[in-house]
């Protein structure tokens, strides 16, 4: 990779994950020798809330705490079910505790896959906490972490409806044509390294929505992220934050354009997208 003077920033990951219970330190290290400057770690769960609180006491500036119930719940595989208002209810109070240490709301969104969200009552109760969660975040003046699997244009129709402006996107699925109706709200679109899996040369580029999504949407409107332990460069192979590096070094190839002013760019642009950043990184 290019040397460059800006750090990037993984704007979604998982640092509470059980994945890295053993060898947290280490991963971190590796992350700070791949010129990364910031994670944003986010929640799917209050079970994880106070973790990533402590973890972001434990390297303060490094690690920056979002907040937020995630429309898939359960901790194992076959536990996992959609969320309900009452684990909104529950994770409320735990997050206004908290309100002035985040840096975003998150992670949340809609999950509409059909093993989660099978019924219309279900895809209705995520609506619902949903809007509670951009309704909080807009009373918080906090940006959102948002997920949309199987749902990028419910999800997209919503935040629009409900006013919500400070948006990140991240791993979205949906259609480039749906994704360019957030860019023109100000919203903003992370990729992560596994968007080099539907294959690395250019006659195979856009042979993936992902991959329309990164060729289609400016620059402007783009972060990095690596969503670790998940979405990495290859399948079941537990990913971590240095792999941010080849989202950028991919935006740059279908690009055509230095991987230096992709970092600078998306930087500049998590820095646009969460205050707090911007204040942390001018220290």
């Amino acid at each position: 990779m290019e040397a460059v003077g800006a750090g990037l920033v993984d704007c979604h990951c998982h640092l509470s994950a059980p994945d890295f219970d053993q060898d947290l330190d280490h991963v971190l290290q590796k992350a700070r020798k791949a010129n990364v400057v910031a994670l944003v770690a986010v929640a799917e769960h209050r079970g994880e809330f106070e973790k990533i609180m402590e973890l972001s006491k434990r390297y303060s500036g490094f690690i920056l705490p979002c907040l937020g119930v995630h429309p898939v719940q359960g901790l194992l595989l076959q536990d996992q079910r959609s969320v309900t208002l009452k684990d909104l209810d529950e994770a409320v109070p735990i997050i206004e505790k908290y309100r002035d240490q985040l840096l975003a709301i998150g992670e949340v969104g809609l999950d509409f896959s059909p093993r989660f969200a099978n019924t219309d009552e279900k895809k209705e109760e995520q609506r619902q906490v949903l809007i509670s969660q951009v309704q909080l975040a807009k009373r918080l003046n906090l940006p959102l972490n948002v997920h949309s699997r199987s749902a990028g244009r419910p999800t997209i129709n919503l935040l629009l409806e409900q006013g919500a402006d400070k948006v990140l996107l991240h791993a979205f699925d949906g259609r480039p044509s749906v994704a360019m109706e957030g860019v023109r709200a100000g919203y903003f679109f992370s990729i992560p390294p596994s968007i080099i899996r539907s294959g690395q040369l250019p006659s195979l580029f856009f042979s993936s929505k992902k991959q329309k999504l990164v060729k289609q949407l400016p620059l402007t409107s783009l972060c990095l992220e690596t969503d670790s332990p998940a979405l990495g460069p290859e399948k079941q192979v537990r990913n971590e934050p240095q792999n941010i590096s080849v989202s950028a070094e991919y935006i740059a190839l279908v690009k055509g354009i230095s991987v230096g002013e992709v970092i600078e760019v998306t930087t500049q642009n998590a820095c646009k997208l969460f205050p707090k950043l911007q204040q942390l990184l001018q220290k």
